[in-house]
């Protein structure tokens, strides 16, 4: 075991393994970023080809990142990767990045979407003030199990696994097997999507597209819980993204049946609105229940994976000392947690989901960034650590990482294309994070 992992127990199998991987993927978007695509790609043959090409970026990452977990198979193993591949410091700005926007904003605006969601399942119109004050005690109910004991983080987490997936294969089965109350809106593409040539349209849709895929690289961050971590790490990051990518097809092809073309690309509520063209009555109270599960499954898996990038910073001696302090009762990084917590909770109350919306286009730079960089790292430690073990091999190397880097370099140029003044302020949060090393853990004490 590393010396990072001391004080962490290895209790999650490869089903909790894997439950991580597409709880961290499938989230609230699928149930209205199709609305997005469908509006961008003009058409429903191309967004439908849009979410395939999805899935394939998504798979050159899975195989490109279990390599990499196999041959880290340690909290925090992202981390590790970006520090032994270029330097210390960016492993460093990766963990502050990740934990002070990624993770803290993530969790804040899905705690936000769950306490929605919860107010429509139960039918009251719940005002601001109270919507905030459920997101904060939701946020706080994950962050309190998952330092109670990582086994009941990941009993949260495979529950919800199944009840989202289970939510959206009923959208699937209802578009096979019943038959819509009110006929499919014809498909009638918009003149101005005519006049976009159709690479320029699959590009645009594709951005959506991508940010609804992301969520693999949580594996690496757990990877000092799971038990025979070398094995099963890489088969949950390739089997959970294989999952998601047959689910997500699947249900785009559901929405398309039930509702048209013109009917997704027209939703504001498309989860709902499908479900309700053939319950009509039923389906957006049914369906607010599935996004709220579907929001508190992403919260918690947040809250499990996140904090223990920055435990395992701690364990290195790159960050203070207490975040790298495992609770002595029940063997999880408590300190690290409740940090993480306490901004998301901060986000919440000071910026509520508006706030926190006009920084998501910084925030998706700021990821689009390290997964090339972690891309690009597995090319680096080929060559820097020929003889170390790999259980697993990335097939077509090089081609599938240099794949991937080339696709995550093209979101850093959509993240600008779409909001300039947000990509800067990610632009600006990684500068921070530089100037934070340099100034305190530049070299630190082991």
């Amino acid at each position: 075991m590393s010396d990072l992992d001391s004080g962490l127990r290895r209790v999650l199998g490869p089903a909790s393994a894997i439950a991580v991987v597409v709880g961290a993927i499938v989230g609230a978007g699928i149930f209205f970023t199709p609305t997005l695509v469908a509006r961008t790609a003009g058409d429903a043959h191309l967004a439908m080809w849009t979410w395939v090409a999805g899935g394939v970026v998504a798979m050159l990452g899975a195989l490109t990142f279990a390599e990499l977990g196999g041959m880290y198979p340690e909290t925090a193993g992202q981390y590790e990767i970006l520090r032994d591949a270029f330097a210390p410091w960016v492993g460093f700005c990766f963990v502050v990045c990740n934990a002070t926007a990624i993770v803290a904003a993530g969790t804040a605006i899905i705690s936000i979407v769950c306490a929605e969601n919860l107010a429509a399942f139960t039918g009251s119109a719940a005002s601001a003030s109270r919507v905030t004050l459920m997101a904060v005690i939701v946020l706080f109910t994950a962050a309190g199990a998952n330092i109670v004991g990582v086994r009941w983080g990941s009993a949260i987490q495979n529950v919800t696994v199944v009840a989202k997936i289970g939510a959206l294969l009923l959208i699937a089965a209802l578009a096979v097997f019943a038959t819509p109350v009110a006929p499919p809106v014809a498909s009638q593409a918009g003149a101005a999507s005519e006049d976009v040539p159709v690479g320029m349209r699959l590009f645009a849709g594709l951005v959506p597209t991508l940010f609804a895929y992301g969520g693999w690289q949580y594996a690496l961050w757990v990877g000092g819980e799971v038990k025979n971590p070398r094995r099963n790490i890489p088969l949950a990051i390739v089997v959970g993204v294989a999952i998601v990518v047959a689910v997500y097809t699947v249900t785009n092809w559901a929405y398309l049946h039930l509702l048209g073309f013109d009917g997704v690309a027209g939703s504001s509520a498309l989860a709902a609105d499908a479900v309700s063209a053939v319950w009509p009555g039923v389906g957006a109270r049914l369906i607010a229940s599935a996004v709220a599960l579907s929001a508190f499954g992403v919260l918690n898996v947040q809250i499990l994976s996140g904090p223990r990038l920055l435990y395992g910073m701690a364990r290195d001696g790159r960050f203070f000392a207490v975040f790298g302090h495992a609770h002595p009762r029940f063997a999880t990084p408590a300190f690290a947690i409740a940090f993480v917590s306490t901004i998301s909770a901060s986000l919440i109350l000071l910026a509520g989901k508006g706030g926190i919306d006009k920084l998501l286009t910084g925030l998706v730079l700021i990821d689009a960034v390290f997964f090339g960089l972690t891309g690009a790292a597995l090319i680096v430690l080929r060559r820097k650590r020929p003889d170390a073990d790999r259980p697993v091999r990335t097939p077509l190397y090089p081609v599938v990482p240099i794949l991937f880097l080339l696709f995550e370099c093209l979101i850093i140029y959509g993240a600008f294309r779409m909001g300039a003044a947000a990509a800067w302020i990610g632009v600006l949060w990684i500068a921070a994070a530089c100037a934070c090393y340099a100034a305190f853990f530049r070299r630190p004490a082991r």
